[in-house]
């Protein structure tokens, strides 16, 4: 990488709960193709500010994680069609002070549902209802998908949700039976989530296809179970790479080959 200069682009970060993952995926990226551009996360607890930032300080790229999908949207110039259709934000890019707001997570869960041939016509539970699950329902909806039901505590999210792409919506766990099983929560994730299995092990052993959407870490409690249990499985740390690779190149105007985005993500787990 470049040594630090007053002309080099920076790209952050915005979370709840920063991981390293992106930080080095970017960086590693930047590297190897001679870029001049350098990466790093932030949190905050002034949204509105973080992103006057951006602007004021010329800050190239920012993606945008939960709990902020939702509250930048008003905060940004443009919505892209991905974030507009689904009133959720992962990416936003900065030419010369006006903000253009995209959303590479549903691109991302879009194209893994293609690259794992999965069966539109398999029954589907969803557990959540924030901004990432916006992506993940519409990517369903999109691909064909028509028996989706969504299970959130908030009803008025839940509800919301579902009704926006004709599916359905419960407040809690329906019986075993569901083919598909996806987690768009922080259960599993690192911290006081991390111990915590999404879907019980019945529903896991009635499903054919389990599909964590956490990236950190990359083997969560549901991941472990389905794989214990010999399910087919799609992962946060694919979604992660993929919807990465998205940013990078909206960042960057660079489009790295599907090896580079396989060892950046290697290298960002390392």
């Amino acid at each position: 990488m470049p040594i630090l200069n007053k002309d080099m682009s920076v790209c952050i970060s915005l979370s709840g709960r920063p991981s390293n993952i992106g930080t080095r995926f970017h960086n590693f990226l930047y590297d190897e193709l001679g870029l001049n551009f350098v990466y790093k996360a932030f949190t905050t607890d002034d949204i509105e500010g973080a992103i006057r930032g951006v602007r004021a300080l010329g800050i190239r790229g920012c993606s945008v994680s939960m709990p902020f999908k939702e509250s930048v949207i008003p905060l940004v110039d443009e919505m892209e069609e991905s974030a507009a259709a689904i009133a959720s934000v992962n990416t936003i890019v900065n030419d010369g002070g006006r903000l253009s707001a995209a959303n590479t997570d549903y691109e991302a869960v879009a194209e893994l549902l293609k690259q794992h041939e999965v069966d539109p016509a398999l029954p589907v539970l969803v557990r959540g209802s924030g901004g990432m699950a916006k992506a993940v329902v519409a990517a369903f909806r999109g691909a064909g998908f028509d028996d989706l039901t969504v299970v959130a505590r908030n009803a008025d999210a839940g509800r919301a949700l579902a009704e926006a792409y004709g599916y359905r919506w419960i407040e809690s766990d329906p019986a075993p039976g569901a083919a598909l099983l996806v987690n768009v929560t922080p259960l599993g994730m690192s911290g006081p989530d991390a111990d915590a299995l999404a879907f019980s092990p019945a529903h896991v052993a009635a499903s054919e296809v389990v599909f964590d959407v956490v990236a950190f870490p990359s083997e969560t409690p549901l991941v472990r179970a389905g794989r214990t249990a010999g399910k087919r499985l799609i992962t946060g740390a694919e979604v992660i790479a993929l919807q990465a690779a998205r940013q990078f190149a909206r960042y960057t105007g660079v489009t790295p080959t599907a090896d580079q985005v396989r060892r950046a993500s290697e290298f960002s787990r390392g």
